[in-house]
């Protein structure tokens, strides 16, 4: 029977996640499995990756043939690597005591190289997030200054401006006392006038008597 590891894929149109088993290559993709050893769920920043090493390495030792996606994630686990070693200490290479300390070498390593790319993945996203709210805040920004604009439009045409008086609280009474002053000025300068006219008057009705008594003597005289 010829074993292989694979995923099996689960969840909804879209959104999937796999289950990583190790199962009979004739079996369906995701039918019967002989044995689950991890999860793989590719939607998150990185992907997030569960596996059992142990099992991973134990089943590469007997002869199980990773797909090339599984052979990734095995690799990004540790698990081949652990397979060599494992090689290794069967051909009397090394003592099991280095193998597991150049393992557990590579694995601090691994998870320093993961942990700087899950923070540069973080401030990333982060930088694209404020960039997006600051985009944003200025639309946001340009749609309330034409809103308050057209408001202020509908105010001054529902409410016209009225001129008013202008009032004379607080004026000093000299400047409010000028206007009054300039009709009395007015009113003098009238009155000479209207003197002098009277005179006139009393001078043109003895030439109206003067003029009377001719027109009556050209009435008198025959015409010849």
């Amino acid at each position: 029977m010829s074993v292989k590891i694979r995923l099996q894929r689960h969840g909804r149109s879209k959104s999937p996640f796999y289950h990583v088993v190790v199962a009979d290559s004739r079996a369906p993709r995701d039918g019967k499995f002989i044995e689950k050893i991890g999860s793989y769920l590719p939607q998150t920043q990185p992907a997030t990756i569960e596996l059992d090493v142990d099992r991973a390495t134990y089943w590469l030792e007997n002869g199980a043939q990773p797909t090339d996606t599984c052979r990734a994630i095995l690799s990004y686990k540790g698990a081949l690597m652990k397979s060599h070693l494992a090689v290794g200490v069967k051909k009397g290479a090394m003592t099991q005591e280095q193998a597991d300390e150049k393992f557990a070498k590579w694995i601090s390593e691994k998870e320093s190289k993961v942990q700087s790319h899950v923070e540069r993945v973080k401030s990333t996203v982060s930088e694209k997030v404020a960039a997006r709210l600051a985009e944003e805040a200025k639309v946001n920004a340009a749609r309330l200054s034409k809103i308050a604009a057209k408001v202020a439009t509908a105010e001054a045409a529902a409410n016209p401006v009225i001129e008013e008086e202008a009032p004379t609280e607080g004026i000093p009474a000299e400047d409010v006392a000028a206007p009054v002053e300039a009709a009395a000025i007015v009113e003098e300068v009238a009155a000479p006038v209207e003197e002098v006219a009277a005179p006139a008057e009393e001078v043109a009705a003895p030439i109206e008597e003067a003029v009377a008594p001719s027109e009556e003597a050209a009435t008198e005289t025959p015409a010849e």
